[in-house]
């Protein structure tokens, strides 16, 4: 069986099996197994150094694997890096287009280099300037367009080919929240069409939107599965949100508290893990003002993936950290 019917008949457009890169005595990458279906937008999700930019590189056959294997639309990265290459669209974390060049002069340099040609050509420049709403800017400099018009040319100069399987690395760094929504708009837009998204972000309210995620620290995964199901199996208990004019001295009264389970800052408020919640009301109340720490507000909230992704980590550090020895 080819590696492309083999492809289509296991219905994965990305596979992995104990992927690995080492750089010297650094992994990068540790032994990581992930199975992405067809058609689906997934969310690779994880902090800066996680591994997520290096796992990328690899299945777009731009990087070698140090071991272990991966497929991605049928194809070996290792042994069919071009093959990879020919059959995916690829969009770096950088802006990578020509800052000198127009639009179009972007859009027809890129159409040559996955042999768009011809008719087909004229056909998928309109269509790209369509997509990414820069009709009647052709002419315009490159390096003149605002952030996020950029990467809406960097997005269509990545699909002009039609490419089954799509690759963003943090497509919208740098960009404002309305030239994100924006961009995550014509992601979806491209997964209605059936294009597999292999997406890696850093910010929670994006992953929101992947039909799956896998969440990346220190070079392994984590956690994998929906949005949902990455809320509903991590934050089991009452989450509580508070206000105070003092968050860290909040934060310092409740940390360990017997009545908490976990404490964490999230913007201007605190966030506490907690198995009875009256109880844990009580104790919060009477710990700060027993600092003198006005108390604002306090409320339980349903949990957030951040809240989840924070509870993940959390749980992986404190089970791979090093065990005391007998004194």
């Amino acid at each position: 069986m080819s590696t492309r019917l083999a492809a289509e008949s296991t219905g994965l457009a990305v596979e992995t099996t104990g992927l690995t890169r080492v750089f010297g005595s650094f992994v990068a990458v540790d032994h990581i197994d992930l199975s992405v279906p067809v058609g689906r937008i997934f969310g690779f999700l994880g902090p800066n150094g996680a591994g997520k930019s290096t796992t990328i590189k690899m299945l777009c056959g731009i990087l070698k694997p140090t071991g272990g294997e991966a497929r991605v639309g049928g194809y070996d990265v290792a042994r069919e890096p071009e093959r990879v290459k020919a059959s995916i669209g690829y969009m770096s974390q950088k802006f990578s287009l020509y800052e000198d060049l127009t639009v179009e002069e972007n859009l027809r340099f890129f159409a040559g280099i996955y042999g768009v040609q011809g008719a087909r050509l004229t056909e998928r420049i309109a269509w790209a300037l369509h997509m990414a709403g820069l009709e009647g800017r052709q002419g315009t400099l490159t390096a003149a367009l605002a952030g996020g018009w950029r990467q809406r040319l960097a997005l269509g100069c990545a699909v002009l080919h039609e490419p089954p399987i799509l690759f963003l690395d943090e497509p919208t760094s740098g960009v404002d929240p309305a030239s994100r929504r924006r961009f995550w708009e014509m992601i979806g837009d491209l997964a209605e069409q059936g294009i597999t998204v292999f997406v890696t972000t850093h910010f929670m309210d994006e992953a929101e939107h992947c039909d799956e995620l896998a969440l990346i620290y220190a070079g392994k995964v984590v956690a994998a599965g929906t949005p949902s199901q990455l809320k509903r199996e991590h934050i089991r208990n009452a989450l509580l949100e508070l206000e105070s004019d003092d968050l860290m001295g909040a934060y310092d009264a409740l940390k360990h508290a017997p009545a908490i389970e976990s404490v964490a800052l999230f913007g201007n408020a605190l966030h506490a893990t907690v198995v009875d919640e009256d109880a844990a009301k009580r104790a919060i109340a009477e710990l700060l003002a027993a600092r003198g720490l006005p108390l604002r507000r306090l409320e339980r909230i349903e949990p957030s993936l951040e809240d989840a992704f924070v509870a993940i980590i959390e749980g992986h550090v404190e089970a791979n950290a090093p065990k005391a020895g007998p004194a």
